[in-house]
This record gives structure tokens, sequence and C-alpha cells, in this order.
């Protein structure tokens, strides 16, 4: 049997490796080498199915196309009696909750009992990686609370008390990635800019990371595994369309990425790696408009189609996994105990997907399968 040993193939030029067109099989058992390079040095003109290892997200991405950029791939699979979870807690019926309910977000029903927050709680954030989850701050009652818990997602059962946030803060914005965890603005009693991340694993304090464009409250967020993106919802005096994102990785100030379709607070903001959609909110008339941004590019959003109702929440309550995106109760402006969901990379209406545990507003979300994993 014939064998032949190549270093280097270019093409006839030399200025370029040559097509090799075709089926091709490789046999060798060992591995395959693809083009290896940070984030700036993607290709200026990819093509479809362009494959890289990135070195500044650790991982295999290929590209998608003009629209949807490049995709990291990653396995987003947890064995959750069938699939990823999907968790909300707290809310407000309209007494305060310390309610913890799941769903199961490849199938459709109604949402099951988790446990129990460490406090009763409406309107505060929420973040997660796979296997923890923390909500922190909101209104514990007649006032707003620096608490946080955390559950582990991957059980059932009651919150565990966290760090406190450095403010004691309602209506902030709350996303994350796989080591990390962010909350950005919220009110103290006046609007606050601030951005603070803690470290999922080691479970450390929270810490200055940035600050916001604007100080704001009732805006919702939501990430890639790289990249955060939140909008305002209301900017003293008014209700704004204003995008700000940040770098998950690093630290310092939010930049501008772009505008809602309208000026809003109270959405719902979820995404899987590359498109983040926010649903519905107050103009102040509560709306049923959804919206969404490629998350790797900036500008400004576009229309997906409309939720089952008019709808608003405080702040955080979409969660979502590869495929899915889901919404939790809500006020319209009566509370609600409906869920509904998206297929993200589609546009279209929401479909029914069940119901919650309790009939509420106000709650947090969180899942352990989301875009920024």
């Amino acid at each position: 049997m014939s064998q032949i040993n190549i270093r280097n193939l270019s093409n006839e030029n030399d200025d370029g490796a040559p097509d090799i067109v075709g089926v091709s099989t490789f046999s060798a058992t060992s591995y395959i080498v693809p083009p290896v390079g940070n984030t700036a040095q993607r290709p200026k003109n990819p093509q479809g199915g362009d494959l890289r290892f990135n070195t500044d997200t650790a991982s295999l991405e290929y590209f998608k196309g003009d629209t949807l950029n490049w995709s990291q791939i990653e396995m987003t699979s947890p064995d959750l009696n069938g699939g990823a979870r999907g968790i909300w807690a707290g809310g407000g019926s309209p007494t305060k909750l310390n309610t913890i309910q799941y769903v199961t977000i490849s199938t459709l029903g109604d949402a099951t009992d988790f446990g129990d927050l460490n406090e009763v709680k409406e309107g505060g954030a929420s973040c997660s990686s796979r296997t923890k989850a923390v909500f922190a701050g909101g209104y514990n009652g007649p006032s707003r609370t620096a608490n946080s818990s955390y559950i582990i997602m991957t059980s059932t059962g009651n919150g565990v008390d966290y760090n406190d946030l450095s403010n004691s803060i309602s209506g902030g914005a709350g996303f994350g990635s796989q080591t990390r965890g962010i909350i950005a603005g919220g009110s103290t009693g006046s609007l606050i800019n601030v951005i603070e991340s803690t470290e999922f694993a080691a479970g450390t304090d929270w810490v200055d990371f940035g600050d916001a464009t604007a100080a704001f409250q009732t805006g919702s967020g939501c990430a890639s595994s790289t990249r955060g993106v939140f909008n305002l919802g209301f900017v003293s005096p008014t209700r704004v369309n204003t995008i700000d994102y940040i770098t998950i990785a690093t630290t310092g100030n939010a930049s501008d990425f772009g505008d809602l379709t309208t000026n809003r607070n109270g959405t719902g903001a979820l995404s899987n790696s590359t498109r983040g959609v926010w649903g519905a909110g107050e103009t102040p008339t509560a709306v049923n408009t959804m919206d969404y941004v490629t998350l790797a590019t900036t500008g400004n959003a576009t229309d997906f189609g409309d939720m089952l109702t008019v709808r608003f929440n405080i702040p955080n309550d979409g969660c979502s996994s590869p495929t899915r995106g889901l919404w939790g109760g809500g006020a319209t402006p009566s509370q609600s105990n409906t869920i509904q969901y998206i297929t993200i990379l589609t546009t279209g209406n929401a479909i029914d997907f069940g119901d919650c545990v309790a009939v509420a507003s106000h709650m947090g979300a969180v899942s352990n399968a989301h875009g920024g994993l």
C-alpha cells in the first residue's frame, strides 16, 4: 500500500490553499487542526460553514451567514427530565411570593414547584450558569433589598443565602455567562448606572464592573458567551429604547448597541448564542411587541412578532434554550399565570406553553441553557 506524506499544500500561485472538492474522508484516529485565532482575526469575508477555533472564547465557531454571523459549537444538553430547564422565582400576585417553579423547555405543560427563595420578593434581577442561579435585589415587602439567594439548577429545593449586592435595588437587568453573573442598573429610590458582577463557581462578593450609559431601571438583559446586552427601560423622566452592551469577560463601561423598535420598559429579554429577543413592556400602555437583535453585531432591533397578549414584567422574566424562548406570568395589567414561547431563530407570534404555579408578575427568570453558556 502506498503512503504519501505532505506537510504543506498550496495552489498553483503559492498564495493560498487549493480547493479540495468532492467527498473527503479522514480516517486518522488522532485529530484535525482547524484555523486558530482570536475574534479580531476572523476572516474579513467569511462564507457560510467556515470553521475555526476562537481563542477568545476557547471554542470552535462556524459562520452561519451574514444575518446570524459567527456561532459557537457547544454542547448544551443538560439531562434534566429530558432537556434544559427554565426557572422563575418570586413575584407579586399582588402579595409578594418566595415561590420557585420550573419547566422543561423542550416540552409543553404547566410549571412544577421547585422550592422557596430565602425571602419573599418581586422585581429582583437574576442570572445563571449551567448549574447555579442567583436571584438578587427586589422588593421584599415595604422596601428594596440587597439580598441574593442561589439555587442549584440540577436539583430542586430552597434558595440558599448568597452575597448581598452593593446596593438595595429593584428593577435591575440580569444576565451572565458560564463563569460570571451580571446585574446592571436598578433603583435605590434613585436610579443608578452601576454594573456589578460575581463569579458563580467561587461564590464571590458582588464587585464593581463599570457603568451603564445612563442611570436606569426596569430594563432587561440577555447574553452570548462573550457579550451581555440589555435595554435601559426607564431613564428619568421617560421610557427609552436604548440598548447597551458589555464584554462579560472583561470589566469596563457599557457602550451603545442600538435601539429597540419602541420606547418601553418592563420588557423580558432572552437569547440563544446568536439572537436576543425582548418581549412586550409598557409605553406606558402595555404592548405585545417582540423585537430582536443579532448579539454579535450592533444596530437597531427588528420586529419579531406579537406575544399572546399585551403584558409587562419588572424586570427579567425570559428564559431560553438554544432553540426556544419562554416568558412566564406578567401583568396585562392584571396578573397572569400564562407561559408562552417562541422559536428563537425564526420570527412569528408567541404560542401558549402552559401555566405557572401561581398567578404573578415581576418574577425573575433563569435557565441552564441560555445564550451566555
